[in-house]
């Protein structure tokens, strides 16, 4: 009797070690406008990519105005990585071909300080070859984006794909959560909305 209790607990143990190892990392993200929701204005600066869309590096604006009624895959990165270069290279090149579409996109860093976000985004820019989608950092609040885009503090990653100004699809992801089926599953998102 006494084996089979302590095997128990050693079963136990194992399983509430193993929650604690996968837990955060398994959990589901919620981040960012969701399906059906109105996309709102907000003000950002550009600091890189997209030199065909006309906007300065530099210059303030609202980007989700500038983009109207079109297809838009806004991105909200708190990292710059090699998942992200993975998931904007394939993004900007369905850009080029569903130009007719008016597919768009564009880039918001976030961190604490609007200078370093601004320099690493050019740098990123550069490093990866993105030429169609643009980078921006948002003016009043660089570290979590505008307020009533509701971007979860825990989201490493948030990507809203939004046409007329509503939200389509919403994908988000804590830290290390972005796979290559993940980004699959955001390209065709994409795709569905030129459709």
């Amino acid at each position: 009797m006494r084996a089979a209790w302590i095997s128990a607990a050693a079963m136990i143990a194992i399983t509430v070690a193993m929650a604690i190892m996968t837990g955060p990392a398994s959990a589901e993200v919620t981040s960012g406008y969701q399906v059906g929701e109105p996309v709102g204005a907000a003000q950002v600066t550009k600091v890189a990519g997209n030199a065909l869309d006309g906007i300065p590096a530099g210059q303030e604006l609202c980007y989700r105005c500038r983009m109207g009624s079109r297809p838009v895959v806004m991105v909200f990165a708190r990292t710059a990585d090699d998942k992200l270069a993975k998931l904007l290279k394939k993004l900007d090149e369905e850009i080029e071909e569903h130009q007719d579409a008016k597919l768009s996109s564009y880039v918001n860093m976030l961190g604490a300080d609007s200078d370093s976000l601004k320099k690493d985004a050019a740098e990123f820019v550069k490093i990866n070859g993105i030429e169609r989608i643009a980078f921006v950092v948002p003016k009043d609040d660089s570290k979590n984006g505008p307020a009533d885009y509701k971007i979860a503090p825990d989201a490493d990653l948030t990507v809203v794909c939004f046409k007329g100004g509503m939200v389509k699809a919403n994908h988000a992801f804590a830290k290390g959560q972005l796979t290559d089926e993940k980004i699959d599953a955001i390209i065709e998102a994409a795709c569905q909305m030129t459709e």
